[in-house]
């Protein structure tokens, strides 16, 4: 069964988040590069990327979320993630793909999206 690449963009109280859903591979990591990218040329430096729907990350997924950081900080702007713990219906895969890499505290993660939003609420410990 092929899994659809999507990646959706809206904007929620200052963030733009983009939905990020299918397989973050070799092939489609370059449309969430470009995406990301795109985002940031348009002045918006404040991202969250819901990952919740990505069911399989490789190397280069987690390439171009370290990139992202690296884009959005050079701008002084905020990246954060939304890895729930059991999204992607057995468990957010780029969770444990970014904690087995031991780069997972590199990122601002947060369960869902109002968690992710609001400036009160605190990150998901590391």
């Amino acid at each position: 069964m092929a899994v659809a690449f999507k990646v959706t963009c809206e904007e929620q109280g200052g963030w733009a988040v983009l939905r990020v859903s299918g397989e973050l591979d070799l092939v489609t990591s370059p449309a969430l590069r470009q995406r990301i990218h795109d985002n940031v040329a348009e002045g918006r430096h404040s991202l969250v990327l819901d990952l919740s729907e990505v069911f399989f990350c490789d190397s280069s997924g987690v390439g171009v979320l370290i990139a992202a950081r690296r884009l959005v900080r050079s701008c002084r702007g905020r990246l954060r993630l939304i890895l729930p713990a059991h999204g992607a219906v057995e468990g957010s895969h780029v969770n444990r793909v970014l904690g087995a890499l031991g780069v997972r505290r590199l990122f601002d993660v947060h369960p869902d999206l109002h968690s992710a939003t609001d400036e009160t609420t605190g990150p998901l410990s590391a």
